[in-house]
């Protein structure tokens, strides 16, 4: 059942660990950076497409956490070339990297395609991410090496969208080079987001010793609506008094991947579950049969890999 989550009392100290979260400039992104600053990580690496969006919301928790460590760094998961900047900088600015959130993400915008020839939306909500996650795993593992008490994880923002709004097979990776693949902003952001939940199952399984989960906010009263309505005008007129009456604030929606990143581990009453999605607060979803089609898993797995290789990318590190 769900559970009572209060980040400022219930998170321990963070004292020593590093973080780096992507979008953490808004929405449920910058309440997940305000609730962390409160702990004292050694940083928080802020990742923005506009670094002055991130900088102004550093310079407010900096009003009242004048202490917080929070660096900036620019971020395009549209981009590889973006990406592999964004990474390099970090590498080189950091020496571990305990919590990984992948956090950005858009939803129902226009047809388009990622500059690498993805449709966009599973482009930034899932390749993008994939992409920074390989560059960054080997901090983390070494994180594991050099700190055999460091407590790493990865937690994959996802949606109910991933359970809602599917195509019939789950997946259907071949149109991912089509702009308008499914016809339907909200199918293709359902897609991607079905992708957030089976990388972070795939993830857990490949590097069982970082707990890697994945979750649903709730409706929650951010940018991403307005930013969805582009395309559907329809689609603001008969959500907007839903998300009025029945979201939830930014903070509120931030409270289940905090949970997911900061609670306690392994199996048992209320712990966190490697490889599991979560719904507010903390609650276990595990009964939809795509989220846990091992099948569809291993073929993202394999299609992501291959689509990396294609432009470069390292590979997947060897695990612990």
């Amino acid at each position: 059942m769900p559970r009572t989550f209060n980040s400022a009392k219930d998170i321990s100290s963070l004292e020593g660990k590093v973080v780096l979260i992507t979008g953490g400039n808004a929405g449920i992104g910058a309440s997940t950076v305000r609730a962390l600053a409160l702990h004292q990580p050694a940083c928080i690496y802020l990742c923005a497409r506009k670094i002055s969006a991130a900088e102004a919301l550093i310079q407010s928790i900096h009003e009242t956490s004048p202490k917080a460590n929070i660096v900036p760094l620019q971020l395009d998961l549209s981009s590889f070339d973006s990406i592999r900047r964004c990474a390099e900088e970090f590498n080189q600015q950091s020496d571990r990297l305990d919590i990984l959130f992948l956090n950005a993400g858009i939803c129902a915008t226009p047809p388009a395609l990622t500059n690498e020839g993805y449709e966009s939306q599973f482009g930034v909500n899932h390749v993008g991410h994939a992409m920074l996650t390989q560059l960054l795993l080997p901090k983390m593992l070494r994180t594991q090496q050099d700190h055999p008490k460091a407590d790493v994880r990865i937690h994959c923002t996802s949606s109910m969208g991933g359970v809602v709004f599917v195509p019939a097979t789950g997946l259907d990776l071949q149109q991912m080079d089509k702009a308008d693949a499914f016809s339907h902003g909200m199918v293709r952001y359902g897609h991607s987001k079905l992708a957030n939940i089976l990388f972070a199952r795939k993830l857990s399984q490949i590097y069982p010793s970082i707990n890697t989960t994945s979750s649903h906010p709730g409706t929650v009263k951010s940018d991403i609506w307005g930013k969805a309505y582009e395309e559907h005008k329809w689609l603001s007129r008969l959500l907007a008094p839903v998300v009025w009456m029945t979201g939830v604030s930014t903070d509120e929606g931030a409270k289940t991947q905090l949970w997911c990143a900061t609670a306690a581990t392994g199996k048992g009453n209320g712990l966190v579950e490697n490889g599991k999605f979560y719904v507010p607060t903390g609650k276990l979803s595990d009964d939809n049969k795509n989220q846990k089609n091992q099948a569809l898993a291993d073929e993202l797995w394999e299609w992501t890999s291959k689509e990396l290789a294609k432009h470069g990318a390292p590979g997947w590190p060897t695990a612990l």
